[in-house]
């Protein structure tokens, strides 16, 4: 496999703001502040978990997002201290009809859905972050473009889930999940992917393309090919490097 996930990509109207709370909230870093992106990961370089990225946007926010974070715990103890935290940091509570489930469902200061999660035994050695979780259509679909994508194994599919994740069974999730909303704007969060430092970047974009992809945009001298998965909803190739 030559592709990796990356990142997960915010799109903010404040990215240093959001970019700090997500540091504070999840105990990462800022490690790269650049005025069209700043980046927050794990302090180990070493740590399987996916990064966060924040761009700059002047797009005001519409509906739900399609993608959200969950985030772990390891009791129900800290879940509250969690909670608490969030809370401490800028979050709001957030009603999206969930009704009574014993995750809580939060906003970070932009309004971007994220759950705190229950302990859960699926979940102990993933990270601050338990999963990426994708609204879809057609959950076994999208879960056998991704895992070709970024060359996960599916663990589960059915109708109403599926789920994806890293051979060597550590990092966050990268979950599927139904819905029967088919929204215009697909929000504020997607997802990015590099090509390791070998690969060929057009070779990659055409193997994503007898995936299913769709390229939206192609390659330039100053940007990054965007992409579309089989739902149409945006990701990008990042270039190659060495980190």
């Amino acid at each position: 496999m030559s592709t990796r996930l990356a990142c997960v990509v915010f799109d903010a109207a404040r990215p240093h703001t959001i970019a700090c709370f997500w540091a504070e909230l999840l105990d990462w870093e800022v490690t790269a502040e650049r005025p069209d992106e700043i980046d927050v990961a794990v302090p180990d370089p070493d740590a399987p978990d996916v990064a966060l990225t924040f761009r700059p946007t002047r797009t005001p926010r519409s509906g739900k997002n399609r993608i959200h974070l969950d985030l772990a715990s390891k009791s129900l103890d800290h879940q509250g201290v969690q909670v608490d935290r969030a809370l401490a940091l800028g979050a709001r509570r957030l009603d999206i009809g969930q009704g009574g489930v014993p995750w809580t469902v939060l906003a970070d200061p932009e309004g971007n859905e994220f759950c705190v999660l229950e302990p859960r035994e699926a979940y102990v050695d993933t990270g601050a972050v338990a999963a990426i979780v994708v609204d879809t259509a057609d959950p076994p679909r999208l879960a056998k473009f991704w895992s070709t994508a970024v060359g996960w194994p599916i663990t589960h599919a059915e109708s109403r889930f599926a789920d994806i994740r890293s051979i060597t069974e550590q990092g966050p999730w990268l979950e599927f999940l139904r819905t029967h909303q088919d929204p215009k704007h697909p929000g504020r969060l997607h997802l990015d992917l590099i090509p390791h430092p070998a690969a060929d970047p057009n070779q990659e974009v055409e193997r994503l393309r007898a995936a299913g992809a769709l390229t939206l945009r192609p390659n330039t001298s100053h940007t990054q090919p965007v992409l579309a998965d089989p739902e149409t909803y945006e990701f990008c190739l990042l270039p190659p490097h060495d980190e």
